[in-house]
Formats: C-alpha cells, sequence, structure tokens
C-alpha cells in the first residue's frame, strides 16, 4: 500500500510526497535528517491530505498530477 499525502509547513507551504508508512514518514519530515530537504529548514509540518494507493505507479502518477496544480487548486483539493 502506497500513500500520497501534502504536509503543510511552518511557512504555510506546501509539500507532496508518497510513502509506505505515513506515520513514519511524517516523523522523518519533522525530527530527521531523513525527511526531505525542502521540508527541513520549515518544520514543523503537519499532514493536511492522505489518500491511498495500491501500487506505486499508481501513487507516483497522482503525485506528479498533483505538483502540477497551482497553490489555489491544492488547497480546494484539501478542503
Amino acid at each position: 500500500m502506497y500513500y500520497l499525502y501534502i504536509l503543510e509547513c511552518a511557512d504555510k507551504s506546501l509539500y507532496t510526497g508518497i510513502a509506505t508508512d505515513l506515520a513514519r514518514r511524517l516523523e522523518e519530515h519533522n525530527n530527521s535528517l531523513l525527511g526531505a530537504k525542502y521540508t527541513r529548514g520549515r518544520r514543523p509540518v503537519k499532514l493536511v491530505y492522505s489518500k491511498k494507493f495500491r501500487n506505486r505507479s499508481l501513487a507516483s502518477k497522482a503525485e506528479a498530477k498533483i505538483k502540477m496544480l497551482s497553490r489555489i487548486e491544492k488547497l480546494e483539493l484539501i478542503k
């Protein structure tokens, strides 16, 4: 199982990614060097959206589509 997720950073910016273990990945983004370089300087981050996918391919395709959205469109998706 793969998860697509969107994080809101402390500076109100949004970060999108995929993971197999959402809780572990959120912990990494907030407390570890294993978190994305982008989020390290913008801690703390909070999970604002997630969706399950049965495989990596589907999750990656959805991630690519979300990354092409504008900030306003992403905020609409989160609601």
